[in-house]
């Protein structure tokens, strides 16, 4: 049978007939010089080879089976990789608007959901790598294992194995039975799991009907607060969304960072988020306008070690962040409670379930709950050494996450001793883009305040 979308995935996937809904993920790697063409190919084709789904094309299936992935048997690498000479200037900024374009874009549905651009004729003879790909395509932790293949580390590039089976060429009957058969195995899956655990419940029912209740009770709550409706932005001015983006940067010390998480009696995703919400709590102070909480999607990672390279494995959990708290340390321990509440969610190992259910719903509905979160942030580990392509050193990479339909994205990945900020900003909620910018970097500094000077 044909390899289906993860139902997490062919929500993401559905979502694109609204265009500020895309899935879109870029990255931007920069350079000290313009990589070997060649090279750079045969790493594509090494990805490819070890992750099928970059050789695969999505097609559609009857309902209410998901999308597939289908082998695209004009798979053309010079096109997927291309390489353009930078305008003038030349600089960071350059790319950024480059990157911004290709984010904006929509995908061609007929091929592979990637594209990575080389960029030539930066300032100081730099280059850099415009990598686009659809999220279904892999998360953060996934992306940075594609990256072990397509740059050389310490230890020589990294392989990671033979090449999978080719899938087979599709028949004719392939739309129509595939689905039908993802429709019965459904089917007896469920039916499996209700002979295999209705006998235990009830009978646990039957033993401590109390305790029974209120674990249904609980994950009812769990799951409620999962696909809850979002009816109106936690943001008085962060309200209107458009289809412009502006992209930023910033850097912050990976060390400083930590330490500030532990000083506040939390993690670096405590301390990364603190930072972020002292940059909201600045802007809304800036327009006159006091905030408590405000809405925010963060990915929490469902990734094993037995799962494959790439792919997505991951779930968007939403909910309030006291962006009104002023003092760094109240804000990070108050982050870490609210996060490890998230975090033991016992609604979480049942993501596809429930994605499967709300691909069910009127796309119209799922957009306006979307549209309601005011911001995103997510945390991706990268690699903690410095890594070549060839002859070309990487300086630093820069993470850029979708907005689906939030205000704004900030997207952390490490590199070395350094993390990353990748700014994606929807102009119809936050039109003073510098001004944002400004606040987010004081946000931070609020936070890294906190380290002691010898992590500073």
């Amino acid at each position: 049978m044909a390899k289906f979308m993860l139902n997490s995935d062919a929500f993401a996937w559905q979502m694109e007939a609204d265009a500020a809904l895309r899935s879109t993920v870029v990255s931007v790697v920069m350079l000290d010089r313009s990589p070997d063409h060649d090279l750079l190919l045969a790493r594509f084709r090494r990805i490819c080879d070890e992750v099928p789904m970059f050789r695969e094309r999505v097609v559609e299936t009857l309902p209410p089976a998901p999308p597939r992935w289908e082998l695209d048997p004009d798979l053309d690498l010079d096109w997927h990789a291309r390489r353009v000479t930078a305008p003038a200037p030349g600089t960071l900024d350059t790319v950024l608007e480059m990157a911004r374009r290709a984010q904006m874009a929509e995908f061609d549905r007929a091929r592979p959901l990637w594209e990575v651009t080389v960029v030539d004729g930066l300032t100081d003879g730099a280059a850099a790598l415009v990598c686009k790909l659809h999220h279904s395509l892999s998360d953060g932790i996934g992306a940075v294992q594609l990256s072990r293949i397509l740059f050389d580390l310490p230890l020589g590039p990294g392989a990671t194995g033979g090449r999978p089976e080719t899938p087979a060429p599709p028949s004719r009957l392939d739309p129509w039975t595939d689905p039908l058969r993802y429709d019965l195995s459904l089917v007896g899956r469920a039916a499996h799991l209700g002979l295999r655990t209705a006998p235990a419940a009830l009978l646990h029912a039957v033993r401590r009907p109390v305790a029974s209740t209120r674990a249904t009770a609980g994950m009812t709550a769990s799951v409620y607060r999962m696909v809850r409706p979002i009816n109106h932005c936690g943001s008085p001015i962060m309200t209107e969304r458009r289809l412009i983006r502006r992209l930023g940067t910033h850097q912050v010390p990976l060390a400083a960072l930590k330490a500030a998480g532990r000083q506040g009696g939390g993690t670096l995703n405590d301390a990364f988020l603190a930072g972020v919400a002292a940059g909201l709590r600045r802007y809304h102070d800036r327009h006159g306008v006091p905030i408590e909480d405000l809405h925010v999607t963060m990915p929490l990672s469902t990734r094993s070690e037995h799962d494959p390279i790439g792919g997505n494995r991951l779930t968007l959990m939403r909910f309030d962040l006291p962006v009104g708290l002023t003092d760094p340390a109240d804000l990070v321990g108050e982050i870490h409670e609210r996060v490890a509440a998230v975090r033991a969610e016992p609604s979480l190992p049942y993501t596809q379930a429930i994605a499967a259910g709300l691909n069910l719903l009127p796309r119209w509905y799922l957009a306006s709950v979307l549209r309601h979160v005011d911001f995103l942030a997510s945390d991706v580990p990268g690699l903690p050494v410095p890594v070549r392509l060839g002859d070309a050193r990487v300086t630093m990479q820069y993470p850029v996450g979708p907005t689906i339909g939030a205000g704004v994205n900030v997207t952390l990945m490490t590199y070395v001793d350094t993390c990353a900020l990748g700014i994606d900003v929807d102009v119809g909620a936050i039109p003073d883009v510098d001004e944002f910018h400004a606040c987010l970097v004081a946000g931070f500094e609020e936070v890294l305040a906190l380290a002691p000077t010898s992590a500073a």
